[in-house]
């Protein structure tokens, strides 16, 4: 393994991109942007369950507005942006994701807030979040050189998960100071700030790769199909997204209206999670080249899928439930920090070049497109048996979704060049 080349080139990657300008000016503005989307995350639910008194059946369709572009949306949009320059649009969807969430305050200010408003903007917002991930995915590794891509992913997953330190419990505070609606004018700045960061890079941006054929829209998928990591990822992020939003929807209302835990106090609970997820994607590449990419994703998993199980027994009521509701956060999210930098980079390197807005395009499809319906189903159950038990039941999915990554093929994987078609 010491003279493989993605063993090379990880050695060669050790020190985070920090020479950069242009890099460093658009880690920069998705930073920001991180963290105001965090904010979001909680905001947004919270404006429905505090300023319009809505209960799990409000912040589902919140939820499932959001995802709901996920379900289509992605295959199209890899198809369309394959051999389209990325930045443009990046900076465009950018502009209309700020634009969107402005509305809520003003909306708030006139007395003209409602559910369906923020129904609409969740939609519009998730739309435009699809299409900015799915250019960002393919332009970075054009943007930074190879040598140096799982640097910048651990640089970029780095700040994203240092964001959901920072920007949960920013946000409570923010909504027990300001309000929940006026909380989200921090996500339409750092929208504004993360555009100035894509746009400002001196570099022209690289010339979208020619090529003789025209693969069809299907071809993402088929770079899914033939690499057994790709199929085993997958179904893993396929099932854990749907299951986390079943746990989720319910436990925003469990932790603040039953358990009596304050909008500050669950911020602070979810930016422990953060905290974790930081430390895991310090450790995530360095575990990869000890114990090899495969048993290092199962470490991380056993971590990230499996400590959810206690969150449906959690003991207390205020403080203590907050309490241990944080260090549960904390520790799951050193195997989700681990797993999301492992994901990325393994796709980026084992995918070719010319098929990565296909490839992501299908992967999100797969992998988003279940995220509505899992909180549509999360407002269901909460609704029909209770929060409790639509935590306990989106747990226990979340712990399902790690056995296909324990199959052979790809318990036993050395490098993503191991199973490149």
């Amino acid at each position: 393994m010491g003279h493989d080349p993605v063993t090379k080139l990880l050695d060669e990657a050790e020190v985070l991109v920090t020479v950069d300008g242009d890099f460093k000016r658009f880690w920069a503005g998705q930073t920001v942007s991180a963290v105001g989307t965090h904010v979001t995350a909680v905001a947004l639910p919270l404006t429905a369950a505090l300023t319009l008194d809505a209960g799990a059946a409000g912040v589902s369709a919140i939820a499932t507005a959001t995802y709901l572009p996920s379900a289509a949306l992605p295959l199209l949009t890899g198809h369309w942006l394959e051999g389209r320059r990325k930045r443009g649009v990046m900076i465009a969807v950018d502009i209309i994701r700020a634009a969107a969430l402005m509305v809520i305050p003003l909306a708030w200010a006139m007395d003209q807030l409602s559910l369906l408003l923020l129904v609409a903007v969740a939609f519009l917002v998730g739309a435009a979040s699809v299409v900015f991930d799915i250019a960002s995915f393919a332009y970075l590794p054009d943007f930074v050189a190879e040598a140096d891509l799982p640097s910048a992913n651990r640089a970029l997953q780095g700040s994203s998960t240092a964001a959901q330190v920072g920007g949960p419990g920013l946000s409570g505070i923010l909504v027990q100071v300001l309000g929940p609606a006026v909380a989200l004018l921090v996500d339409a700045v750092s929208y504004l700030a993360s555009a100035v960061g894509v746009g400002s890079a001196r570099r022209p941006e690289a010339t979208p790769h020619a090529t003789d054929d025209r693969p069809g829209l299907w071809e993402g998928v088929r770079q899914i199909k033939v690499s057994p990591f790709l199929r085993s990822l997958t179904a893993h992020a396929a099932l854990y997204n749907a299951s986390a939003q079943i746990l989720v929807v319910n436990l925003v209302v469990l932790a603040v209206k039953e358990r009596g835990l304050s909008a500050g106090g669950y911020g602070i609970a979810l930016s422990a999670g953060g905290a974790g997820a930081f430390v895991g994607a310090m450790l995530g590449l360095r575990l990869a080249k000890r114990l090899g990419y495969g048993r290092a994703f199962g470490a991380s998993l056993v971590l990230s899928t499996g400590l959810p199980l206690l969150l449906a027994f959690l003991p207390g009521r205020g403080i203590q439930y907050g309490v241990l509701l944080g260090v549960l956060q904390f520790l799951s999210g050193i195997g989700l920090g681990s797993a999301n930098v492992l994901s990325v980079t393994i796709r980026q390197l084992l995918i070719p070049r010319t098929a990565l807005a296909r490839s992501n395009g299908a992967y999100r499809t797969f992998t988003f497109g279940v995220l509505p319906i899992g909180a549509a189903l999360g407002g269901v159950l909460g609704s029909t048996f209770g929060t409790t038990a639509a935590v306990a039941v989106g747990s226990i999915g979340i712990a399902l979704s790690a056995l296909p990554m324990f199959v052979r093929e790809v318990r036993t994987l050395e490098t993503p060049v191991t199973t490149a078609a």
